[in-house]
Parts: structure tokens; C-alpha cells; sequence
């Protein structure tokens, strides 16, 4: 059986990334991986191992990992793992020799543990993207992988490069889908609908083939999950009682189901995980200044800090100060609607900073381009076209013309709302001697009766000819 082993600090791996939640993908592939998926390549598995071998993962996006540290392998490879009589024998559908599950033990990745087995008896190896669900989600991680039937854990670290490289350019760009959603679940996996998961791994590789399990499978909800996972004698983490499906990382945590699928119900309080309640947030406010170079933020209150430790600092100053709530009814990818309640202290601080610069550094037309343009650009990132050419190229123009959104922004946070104070930048176009109500050289007020009757021309033409002039 081959193990997964550590890899070397200069290797490059297409890893789905994973965030506790939703349904699951499951990737085959009839040719080798050996000349066609770095994952087993660099895992070490030998060619004749990974033939017909498959990936899963759970409704994740796929990072480009560059590793600057070895993937902890929570099983170590020198340990005999023993092997179920259903891996060495053809499962109910079909056989599988191995299968990477993007794992957060949570009921979906635990109950598609004993699920591959039963029917496509292979083995499970569970991996774990650490993209900031909080300590509590990684504890026991490992027992319950096992619990679950996997053989092994692999757990990599990905928060910086999460926040760097998906977090921060939607930040740049001013994605907000439907008014409210900070995107917060699609940055981390470009799925929420089915089909979305797919088209990021066909972006990746075009000749992964897949088998979704819940296109399979008898399970029809949550409740069909708990009985099933009872029934293989897997442990759950939920309960019929208590059915909120939550899913977090370092920008957000998003609560659904249970009372929420009733729009005219109010959240329960104790629901909120990230902040505190308004009404019981300090009396008095905190002032937080966010230093922004080129459009990304790069400061918290004058400490240059890296983007996960800078966006994990303002998730605890907003979320003392009950910053960042919002109850919404979204429409989804393939036309339902849905109600999610989103916490995203930390984000909703930083939008604000960087949109407030922009009112400094950008002129009228570009900021018009940018807001109509940042719309389809959320949209791409909400329908999982993360690696779509389009997305791409949208990236290249907010990087271009945020170029010179440097400065610094001043906020007063207090009892849930945001405040801006202050805003500067060596990049501004604001002239105070231009914007004064004093005539003065570069500006006289006594111009504007002439741009006036210009601009004001096709309403008097249109006057005349209604009037028969």
C-alpha cells in the first residue's frame, strides 16, 4: 500500500482546498496520474499504483499549493495501517485502488468515508486544507478519520496563501455578490451548486473525469446522513436537534438551515460564533487605522503584519464591536433562493477601508468602470470560474488601475457599525484648493456657466422640438 509522504519545500502541488460543508466531488481518472496529476506524483505513489485512481473532495477550491513547508502527514508512513477486507475487494459500484477526500469531520466527509469503502473498496486518505476554521474544527481531526474508516490524515496549512491570493484580490476588486455576500464560502471553494466544483477541476485538468457521490447515493438530507453514519458506527457531530450547517474559514462564517429556512424568523443569538452581539458590544469605540498599498491592505493600526495575521487581528477588533453581521436571501447558482447569515468582521472592515481610499485615488469614469465590472467579477467567483480566463484578465485591469490606492484609512467602530474618520494618501486627487468655494486660479466658479449650457444642450434641443421652437 503506498504511503503519502512529506514533500520537499521546493515542490508544487494542485491540492483541493477544503472547508467544512455541502455535498462532495469525487475525481477519477482512467489514465495515469502518474504523467498527468502532480498530487500523486509528488505524494510518491509508484505509476502502476495510480491507475484508476481518484480524488475527492467536499464542494472545495483548487489552490496551486507552492509548499514552503513539508504537508503534515498525521499518520506517519511508517506505520502498518491495517486494511479492510472492503479495500482489497470490488465495491457495490465498481473498484478504486485510492482516494484523496478533502476531509473536515464534519457528517458529509464523515459519512463519505465508509461510503467510498463500501462501494468502490479503496482506500481513504483524508486531507485537511487549514484555511482558518479555528482550532476547534482541527482537534481530533485524526481520530475521527480514522473513526470514519481512513487510513491516514494529511493536514497543510493554507492561510496566507488563501488570504493572499484568493482573499486579497476580491478585496482589490470590489467583488460584493448581490449586495450583501462578501464571498466568503465561494473564495475558499468556488462551489455551492453542484456543477461548480467540476468546472475548477476541469480548469486544472481537463481529463479528470467525475463521480459525485450524492448523484449515487440513497442519502436524500442530513437526517438520511446521521442514520447512515450511526448505522457504520461513525461518530457525528450533529445531532436531528441541532441541523445548523455552518461553514468557516479566516474571512467568514456562514450559518444555514434549521430556523433560518424560514426567512421571517429572527437568529437566535446564540447562533453568532465570530461576534458579539451589538447591543452588548462596549460602550465606548475603538478607533482602528488600515494601512493599503496598491489597493491591498498591509497595516492594522501602523504594525505591518502578513494578510492571514492582518485579516485575523481585525476578525477580533470587529468582532468585539459586533462588526460584520448580515442576514440575507441570496440567489443561487441554478435559480433557488437561499437564506444565509453571514459574520465576516474582519472583511466587512477592510471593504470599507479600501473602498473609502478609492474615493481618493480613483476618478469618476474608472470608478465606474471598476463598480460595473466588480459585479461580473463576483458573480464569476460566486458560480466557481475562479481559473476562468475572464476572472483572470478582470484581475489584471483592478490591479492595473489600483495601482496608486496607497494611503491610509481611519475607522470608528461602535456597536456594529463602521465609521470612516479619516482617509489620506500621497496618490489623492483631491485638491483642496480646487475643491474650495473660493474662486482661484486653477478654478474659477464664474467656467461653470458655459459647461453648464453645453452640458445642458440636448434637454434644450429636446425642449424646442416639443414646444415647436
Amino acid at each position: 500500500m503506498a504511503q503519502l509522504k512529506a514533500v520537499s519545500s521546493s515542490s508544487s502541488l494542485n491540492l483541493p482546498v477544503h472547508v467544512p460543508k455541502r455535498d462532495l466531488f469525487l475525481y477519477s481518472n482512467n489514465v495515469s496520474f502518474a504523467k498527468k496529476s502532480a498530487l500523486f506524483q509528488e505524494l510518491g505513489a509508484r505509476k502502476s499504483e495510480v491507475q484508476g485512481d481518484a480524488v475527492v473532495s467536499n464542494r472545495g477550491n483548487a489552490l496551486r499549493v507552492h509548499c514552503n513547508k513539508g504537508i503534515q502527514v498525521v499518520a506517519s508512513s511508517d506505520k502498518v495501517t491495517e486494511v479492510n477486507e472492503a479495500t482489497k475487494t470490488k465495491g457495490l459500484r465498481g473498484k478504486l485502488n485510492k482516494v484523496v477526500l478533502a476531509y473536515s469531520g464534519g457528517l458529509d466527509t464523515s459519512v463519505i468515508v465508509p461510503w467510498l469503502r463500501e462501494n468502490y473498496g479503496c482506500e481513504v486518505v483524508c486531507f485537511t486544507a487549514d484555511v482558518g476554521q479555528g482550532v476547534g474544527e482541527l482537534e481530533g481531526l485524526e481520530q475521527k478519520a480514522k473513526a470514519s474508516g481512513a487510513c491516514q490524515l494529511v493536514v497543510k496549512d493554507l492561510q496566507e496563501e488563501f488570504v493572499r491570493d484568493f482573499i486579497f484580490p476580491c478585496l482589490r476588486a470590489g467583488a460584493i455578490y448581490e449586495r450583501k455576500y462578501l464571498l466568503g464560502t465561494s473564495m475558499a471553494r468556488p462551489v455551492i451548486a453542484k456543477v461548480r466544483f467540476e468546472l475548477t477541476f476541469f480548469a486544472l485538468n481537463p481529463e479528470l473525469n467525475v463521480v459525485a457521490p450524492w448523484r449515487e447515493w440513497d442519502i436524500t438530507g442530513r437526517e438520511d446522513a446521521i442514520e447512515y453514519a450511526k448505522k457504520h458506527n461513525v461518530p457525528v457531530p450533529v445531532t436531528k436537534k441541532s441541523i445548523y450547517s455552518r461553514d468557516r474559514n479566516l474571512w467568514h462564517l456562514s450559518h444555514e438551515g434549521d430556523i433560518l429556512e424560514d426567512p421571517a424568523n429572527e437568529p437566535k443569538e446564540d447562533m453568532y460564533m465570530m461576534s458579539t452581539s451589538p447591543e452588548a458590544a462596549p460602550e465606548k469605540p475603538e478607533y482602528v487605522e488600515i494601512g493599503i498599498v496598491a489597493g491591498l491592505p498591509v497595516s492594522v493600526n501602523g504594525e505591518k503584519l502578513s494578510p492571514a495575521s492582518l485579516l485575523s487581528c481585525l476578525n477580533e477588533i470587529g468582532g468585539k464591536h459586533g462588526i460584520g453581521r448580515v442576514d440575507m436571501v441570496e440567489n443561487r447558482l441554478v435559480g433557488m433562493k437561499s437564506r444565509g447569515v453571514y459574520e465576516t468582521p474582519g472583511g466587512t472592515i477592510l471593504f470599507t477601508a479600501v473602498r473609502e481610499l478609492e474615493s481618493l485615488t480613483l476618478d469618476r469614469e474608472t470608478m465606474q468602470v471598476k463598480d460595473s465590472l466588480a459585479l461580473k467579477y463576483a458573480e464569476l467567483v460566486y458560480a466557481g470560474r475562479w481559473f476562468d480566463p475572464l476572472r483572470e484578465s478582470m484581475d489584471a485591469f483592478m490591479e492595473k488601475i489600483t495601482e496608486t490606492t496607497t494611503g491610509s484609512v481611519r475607522l470608528k467602530l461602535y456597536k456594529g457599525s463602521v465609521s470612516v474618520v479619516s482617509r489620506t494618501s500621497p496618490k489623492s486627487l483631491y485638491r483642496e484648493d480646487i475643491s474650495s468655494f473660493e474662486s482661484g486660479q486653477i478654478y474659477d466658479q464664474a467656467d461653470a456657466a458655459g459647461f453648464i449650457r453645453l452640458y445642458g444642450l440636448p434637454m434644450r434641443v429636446r425642449a424646442m422640438l416639443e414646444k415647436g421652437i
